[in-house]
Order: structure tokens, then sequence, then C-alpha cells
């Protein structure tokens, strides 16, 4: 038999990794392209994907979110239904005693800090707001412990209205991963992806990216291999599996 037909019977080798179409120097439009079909990745995986503070009313959503500073949500969804049986109103948050609200949200941790930021943040509802939660950025941030992931998630998740884009722990590491943003401070983190992400998907996305994080892109061991977002993804930060190993 001809040395050449030998040659085609020997098994084949290795398959080739699948291409990559993230470069080593990305344009921002290519950028925004590759983000655009992530963002479309992700919402064909987690189509039902919501915020996972529970909560019935913004003023409750409110309450929650600066309760999950440093805290998981599952932890925050036990304690404020107590909560707000007690309290089911700014006007009435307002007049509980610190030592009060500390008692109760003391399992959420840094309780001492918190207790005085949602009393503070009552009062300013209070008598500057006639009791009601704003709709607006400015006038949320100008509230006691209230910054810009807090008054993102109240105004998407309550109101619906795209301002921003929520950076939490999640959010920052995959974004970073996926080369969306080098900035660890989510402040600029958030001003990365507003201008990548389209705004239709400035609510969705961190909902989408913290389902991601929670089951496939682990802080520590992230499942890459067979992971939805694997031919967009840059893996900044992670070492890269080896091809053609056996």
């Amino acid at each position: 038999m001809p040395r050449n037909q030998q040659q085609s019977r020997q098994p084949p080798g290795p398959a080739p990794p699948p291409p990559r179409i993230v470069p080593s120097r990305e344009t921002l439009t290519a950028r925004r392209e590759r983000t655009t079909a992530i963002t479309q990745r992700l919402a064909e995986h987690y189509p039902d994907a919501q915020c996972s503070l529970r909560f019935t009313n913004p003023f409750e959503l409110l309450i929650a979110t600066i309760l999950s500073a440093q805290c998981t949500d599952k932890r925050v969804n036990l304690v404020t239904p107590a909560l707000f049986r007690r309290w089911p109103t700014p006007e009435k948050m307002a007049t509980a005693s610190l030592p009060e609200l500390e008692k109760a949200v003391q399992t959420t941790g840094f309780f001492r800090a918190k207790a005085k930021n949602i009393h503070g943040c009552c009062r300013g509802l209070v008598d500057r707001f006639g009791g009601i939660v704003p709709a607006t950025l400015t006038e949320l941030v100008s509230l006691p412990g209230v910054g810009r992931k807090t008054a993102n998630v109240v105004l998407g998740c309550a109101f619906g209205l795209a301002e921003g884009v929520v950076v939490d722990t999640h959010v920052g590491r995959i974004s970073r991963r996926l080369g969306l943003t080098k900035a660890t401070d989510a402040v600029q983190a958030e001003r990365d992806l507003i201008k990548v992400v389209p705004r239709e998907h400035w609510i969705a996305i961190s909902h989408w990216l913290i389902e991601h994080g929670r089951g496939t892109c682990l802080a520590r061991r992230p499942r890459c291999e067979g992971c939805s977002l694997a031919e967009l993804c840059p893996r900044v930060g992670l070492a890269r599996p080896r091809t053609g190993s056996k």
C-alpha cells in the first residue's frame, strides 16, 4: 500500500481550538459589537433573571439595597419581612430608635452603619420628599446611605428607568474578564459599560451577569468549558487553556 494511503488512515490529531474573535487591541466600535453579541447570548441563557431582593414597592427595595452592602441577598430577604412589618413606611421607620434598628438588621453585618444610614434616609424621605421615594438619580444619591449602585437598583428595578448600570462584585469581575472594562472602581466600570452596552440592556445586563457569575463564571474556578460566552471572552486575568494537550 502506498505510503500516502497509510498516512491517510492514521487517526486525526486533536481538533484546533475554536477561533477567538477578540483581538489583542480592540477598537471601541469592535467592543460595542462584541458586547451586543454578549448581551444576546446572556438574554438567551438567562431569560428569567431578575433582582433577587424581595420587595413590593420602591421604599422596600431602597432599604433592602442599603442592607445588601457586604451581605448576601438571601440574608437580606430573611431580615426584611419582619423589618417592614414593624416599620412599613418611611414615616414609621424614621421614628424608630437607632438601637431598635440596629437590633433588627444586626445579622446583615455592619449593622450600626446600616441602621444610621437607614434612619437618615427615612428622615430625608419624610422631610424632603413627602415620604415618597424619588425617581431621579440626583435626588436618590442625596439621601444618606444611597450611592450610585443603590440608586441604579431602585431606578431600574422599581421604576424601570435605565439611568445607569448596577456594578456589584459579580458584574465588576465578569466585565473585567470579558474585557469590557479594566476598572476595579465601580463608578469607572459603570462608565465603561455604559459606552458599550446598548441602553435597552442597561437594567438587565446586571441581572444576567450576576446569574452568570453565580453559576458559570465563578470567582476562583470559572467553568470556561461549555460557557456560552467562550469565543467572545478574552479571559482577562485567567490562564489560557493548553491546546492540543492529552
